[in-house]
């Protein structure tokens, strides 16, 4: 495997890529595969940082939907990725990855608060880092908080890992004759709404500069193959 392109990232997973072929929950063997393909990047040299959703146990939207305020709905799914976070981080161990977990709602019994300076300390220590519980606000997605957690680590790229191997003008699974891109700035993804992440994300990206890789989780070996600066994914940048 040839040396990382980027050397400092921020994968952004969603809640759902760890339910593998269950309806609800943790996939314990999705878990581990997804691991192993942190630990490969890992290997290589460069510094991850990981932001994962809640919507295999709880997503704030639905909550609202059953008449439940918005506001505790959402405290209720960061809560979900607390959950999400732990278990990634008891795979990568297992795996001999240094790992720590921060969260942005002070959780201290099982995990660190999140302190900005603290989390590039451990980055350049090599340890992987997971930001649990989004910003630590409502009406804000974990999408947002990947955009801000990567604008706040310095990181040189945020890889958006999806069940598809790049950004389609439709949902590929519903309208095999998507077109797929290669390549859009920010603008096109907001004015074409793409759906590849929520405009808050898109646009906190195109303000700190951070282009966008958007690849498959479900590929073997695609997560080091693209920060590698190979494999299959579609960029969204302005240059």
């Amino acid at each position: 495997m040839a040396d990382p392109l980027y050397r400092r990232v921020l994968l952004k997973i969603s809640g759902e890529a760890l339910m593998g072929t269950q309806d609800y929950g943790l996939d314990p063997a999705m878990v581990d595969r997804i691991a192993g393909e942190i630990k490969s990047v890992h290997a290589l040299g460069g510094q991850v940082a990981l932001v994962i959703g809640g919507g295999n146990i709880f997503r704030g939207l639905s909550g609202t939907a059953t008449g439940m305020e918005r506001a505790t709905a959402d405290y209720m799914g960061m809560l979900a990725t607390v959950i999400n976070s732990l278990a990634m981080q008891a795979a990568l161990e297992r795996l001999q990855v240094p790992t720590r977990v921060l969260s942005a709602l002070p959780i201290s019994a099982v995990c660190e608060p999140y302190i900005r300076r603290r989390a590039v300390r451990h980055m350049e220590k090599n340890r992987v880092v997971i930001f649990a519980a989004g910003t630590g606000n409502p009406f804000f997605t974990t999408d947002t908080a990947a955009a801000l957690r990567a604008s706040e680590m310095g990181c040189e790229v945020l890889l958006k890992a999806t069940k598809v191997d790049g950004v389609y003008s439709a949902d590929p699974m519903k309208v095999p004759d998507a077109r797929r891109y290669e390549r859009l700035n920010y603008m096109e993804v907001l004015s074409r709404d793409l759906k590849v992440m929520d405009a808050a994300a898109i646009s906190l990206a195109r303000e700190n500069r951070i282009p966008i890789l958007v690849f498959s989780i479900f590929e073997p070996g695609a997560f080091a193959e693209v920060v590698s600066g190979r494999g299959r994914f579609t960029m969204i940048c302005d240059a």
